[in-house]
């Protein structure tokens, strides 16, 4: 019956009565209408437009004392905020304030399920994160983790894991983060803290990705890792390496990847031991984990030469990569493999780390990172390559070779869509290879003059200037 009632234009008068006095009435027209839009996204925005939200949000705030009222407006919001285009009408209304106040009077798991059900879509919208914030719901949130961090009742661990999430998900907003961080003074953020060490797999979980969200400036990092957060997570994950929980591995790893990030922060995080704390998860068979590994480690050995060579020259790490630069099914942990490999080499500028490289077949993988469809992944490629041109060509010279590289080279320095940096790179590492007669060869087999020489004309500076030592130097070496 939805459709015709629809069409015979029902759902305006009923619109009309949310306006009525009568609690009866109203609880009516609002099952009616929740009847009407149920399930259906084009008569939700129907209603959207129709202003019902405002109306409603002002119903939840005149009749909270009214049950049946105050559920018939919650499934209403738990319908109407699927949709994206209610989330700027929510943030327009006074709906954060109002949820709050409603929820800390509920004792029942059931009521409170309900306004869960509510907050979870809403607080996806930043501007509303900022709302539930500012209307106090991150207190209601620690109580609840605190009175039910014990229990082993099926309820309680549903409502602690949804309170826990929820308090993640108001870190996503930068501002309601910022607000939260204090400084790193908020007492919000010490209670996060404070279940990092907790027993409760679902603390720990929510604690890591807490700490992985409010590391997402460099000052909140800075701070985090002087005040002894390294140490907090690297106990942590001692605690999951032997069949350990995947998430909180992944969680963990993710936090401390982001605190890698600035750079005042590495040369710390390696003396306090992070790199040996993550290889114990080499021998994870988890994409996620394996991905945030790789994440974490290539953060911290940027610019950091000792620590690239030290990891460079490790050859189960190094034989582990090389073994994921091959898992076809992950393109992410492929990635990160093939761009941990290139910046071993980038940092470290180490013949023994190009030389463990090449024993353990990392060559082939190197070579196929030039052609990816990502140009900062191709440019990495690049400049690894030449450094092994330059610092060790004779070892590798052979993997180069069936590789086919030369041809890849001319490849992408014929191909008007390389970016500037990659014709540029491209060029470079042709000059070095001429040190290698079998690759001597193969440059002088193949026309590269014709293509060197047309990039001296080319837009970019720099790609012009090499483009005319390049060409100078495959005249004479011809």
């Amino acid at each position: 019956m939805r459709i015709p009632c629809v069409d015979a234009g029902l759902i305006s008068p009923l619109v009309q009565l949310l306006n009525s006095k009568d609690q009866e009435v109203l609880l009516q027209t609002g099952r009616a209408l929740g009847n009407i839009c149920y399930d259906s996204h084009s008569l939700q925005a129907q209603l959207i437009n129709m202003g019902v939200i405002p109306t409603l949000v002002k119903l939840l705030g005149i009749h909270c004392q009214n049950a049946a009222l105050t559920e018939m407006c919650l499934v209403a919001f738990g319908n109407l905020a699927e949709l994206e285009s209610s989330k700027e009408q929510f943030a327009s209304t006074n709906i954060a304030e109002e949820l709050v106040k409603l929820f800390k009077k509920q004792i029942e798991h059931d009521k409170r399920e309900m306004i869960f059900e509510v907050l979870a879509p809403l607080a996806e919208n930043d501007a509303i994160k900022l709302q539930l914030v500012e209307a106090g719901l991150v207190e209601c949130l620690l109580e609840i983790v605190q009175q039910k961090v014990d229990s082993d009742k099926e309820d309680d661990i549903t409502e602690l894991k949804t309170g826990s999430d929820l308090m993640v998900l108001l870190l996503l907003g930068d501002e309601s983060m910022q607000k939260l961080f204090e400084g790193g003074k908020g007492s919000v953020f010490q209670r996060v803290l404070s279940w990092i060490p907790s027993n409760n797999h679902q603390l720990q979980l929510a604690g890591a990705l807490a700490i992985a969200n409010f590391a997402r400036n460099d000052a909140n990092c800075i701070h985090m890792v002087d005040n002894g957060i390294v140490e907090k997570l690297m106990d942590l994950l001692d605690r999951h390496v032997e069949d350990g929980n995947v998430t909180v591995q992944h969680a963990a790893l993710s936090a401390l990847r982001n605190l890698a990030i600035p750079v005042i922060n590495k040369a710390k995080m390696l003396s306090a031991g992070v790199t040996e704390a993550v290889l114990k998860f080499l021998k994870s068979e988890m994409p996620p984990v394996q991905f945030k590994l790789l994440g974490t480690l290539r953060m911290l050995i940027d610019a950091q030469a000792e620590a690239a060579e030290q990891l460079g020259k490790n050859v189960k790490l190094v034989e582990r990569l090389v073994e994921w630069c091959e898992a076809k099914d992950h393109a992410g942990v492929m990635g990160e493999s093939n761009r941990l490999l290139s910046a071993l080499i980038r940092h470290s500028k180490s013949k023994d780390v190009i030389k463990t490289i090449v024993q353990s077949g990392g060559i082939k993988h190197l070579v196929t990172m030039a052609t990816s469809e990502h140009v900062i992944m191709q440019n990495e490629a690049l400049v690894a390559l030449a450094l092994i041109a330059a610092l060790e060509l004779g070892t590798a010279e052979k993997d180069l070779e069936s590789a086919k590289l030369v041809q890849i080279l001319h490849r992408l320095l014929a191909d008007e869509r390389s970016a500037p940096e990659i014709k540029y790179n491209s060029m470079v590492l042709i000059c070095a290879l001429m040190g290698s007669e079998c690759l001597h060869k193969e440059v002088q087999d193949l026309a590269f003059l014709d293509v060197v020489s047309k990039l001296r004309s080319h837009e970019n500076k720099s790609v012009a200037q090499q483009a005319s030592l390049t060409e100078q130097r495959l005249t004479v070496e011809s």
